[in-house]
């Protein structure tokens, strides 16, 4: 991995959970990782595993991807991390409210907002 470029990474924690990051150095960055050096995030749910990297020419690209990951779905991640890209557009749509957008009357059914469920890493390169 070529130290001049940058990384926006996915890990998969032992609990299931997704965690996104980027560094200048990815064989580094996922060794803190596992040896507990890393996010605190991470600390508390070892071991991870790489599920998903994408490399970029700079470092403000791939934090800028960073960010933007950290606002996806699981669902969207989990799409990305798969390579069903077809899948994005559609994931990208707004989510329900998570609380009624009008109070309810009595006796009425309100369906509760549905929740997401939960190899080879792919790799895209950006320029």
């Amino acid at each position: 991995m070529n130290s001049l470029l940058s990384y926006t990474y996915i890990l998969e924690c032992s609990n299931g959970q997704y965690y996104v990051g980027s560094t200048t150095d990815l064989e580094r960055r996922l060794q803190e990782h596992q040896a507990g050096l890393g996010a605190n995030f991470t600390r508390k749910h070892l071991p991870v595993k790489l599920v998903y990297y994408e490399e970029y020419q700079s470092v403000e690209q791939a934090f800028r991807r960073e960010r933007q990951l950290h606002g996806w779905s699981r669902a969207k991640k989990e799409a990305l991390i798969k390579g069903e890209f077809e899948k994005l557009p559609e994931l990208s749509a707004p989510r329900p409210a998570q609380g009624p957008l009008r109070p309810q009357t009595v006796g009425e059914l309100v369906e509760p907002p549905s929740k997401y469920t939960s190899g080879s890493v792919p790799v895209i390169r950006r320029k």
